[in-house]
């Protein structure tokens, strides 16, 4: 398990929407330069904002997407993504890096955690050149019985020289990094096994605002409703959806801001972001 807590850092957040187009205008209207819209095998559409080694990723559902369910062992992207739309927007899955799917569901396995068929995928992209390369992935589904509308999985990037692009990272507003992904629950304490399991990260730091988990990109914190709200203001927490836990919050650094600005979920997407200078 040491190896995989030095492997195991945050590689994107999945953040489901309902109009593609909208969503990006609102990220570019922020400074952020966004990958070309890009479809999955499955159905599924994206564009990402790419930042040093990990990218958040718009995924809609267009309209008669023909999405497989899950069945049995076997997880559905897309059906899980489709179900979250019906309930509303904002960040639906928490992503790590991977470098072996083996790995992951062994170390999965041996933690207790669910562990779904191995699964798999590539497609072209779109270089800023006007280039067609072919990505690829291998994804690694598990699951938090306690956070069922939250998905979780790692992700090995098997060509990442085709994948990130520098023209692709350089951003108006200056952003960099994804420097923290922050979950809301009830009990945070409930989560900790789980996200020991999930991240391999067994010295996690508990507060008396919840749970923190330095990753080897980034951290994840899990908060309690009073915490959120204490940290990141009233329109923050009042955006929070009636079922928690949820993923509430990304904060990026690196932006070209004077202090720290709160952008609320209820005009991003259904989820806050934090911008916060280097």
């Amino acid at each position: 398990m040491a190896a995989a807590a030095k492997t195991r850092g945050l590689d994107h957040v999945v953040i489901a929407v309902r109009d593609l187009d909208r969503a990006a205008e609102a990220f570019e209207a922020l400074g952020f330069t966004l990958t070309p819209r890009a479809r999955h095998p499955w159905g599924t559409e994206n564009r990402l904002v790419q930042l040093d080694g990990a990218f958040l990723e718009l995924l809609t559902v267009p309209a008669g997407a023909a999405i497989v369910p899950a069945t049995g062992t076997a997880f559905s992207f897309g059906r899980f993504n489709q179900d979250f739309l019906e309930k509303r927007e904002g960040a639906s899955m928490l992503v790590l890096d991977s470098i072996s799917a083996a790995d992951d569901r062994a170390a999965f396995a041996a933690a207790g955690l669910p562990v779904f068929d191995p699964f798999s995928f590539g497609r072209e992209a779109t270089a800023p050149d006007g280039t067609v390369r072919k990505v690829g992935f291998e994804l690694t589904f598990t699951r938090d019985a306690d956070a069922p509308e939250t998905g979780f999985f790692t992700c090995h990037n098997l060509y990442p020289e085709n994948f990130w692009k520098p023209e692709f990272q350089r951003h108006a507003n200056g952003a960099t990094a994804l420097a923290e992904v922050i979950l809301v629950a009830r009990d945070p304490a409930d989560h900790h096994i789980f996200l020991e399991g999930f991240t391999g990260v067994r010295e996690l730091r508990a507060t008396s605002l919840g749970i923190e988990c330095q990753t080897a990109r980034g951290k994840i914190s899990i908060l309690s409703p009073v915490a959120y709200r204490h940290l990141f203001g009233d329109a923050a927490a009042d955006a929070l959806p009636g079922g928690l836990p949820c993923i509430a919050a990304l904060r990026v650094t690196g932006a070209s801001v004077a202090a720290r600005s709160i952008i609320p979920a209820e005009s991003l997407c259904g989820v806050t972001l934090v911008l916060e200078p280097a």
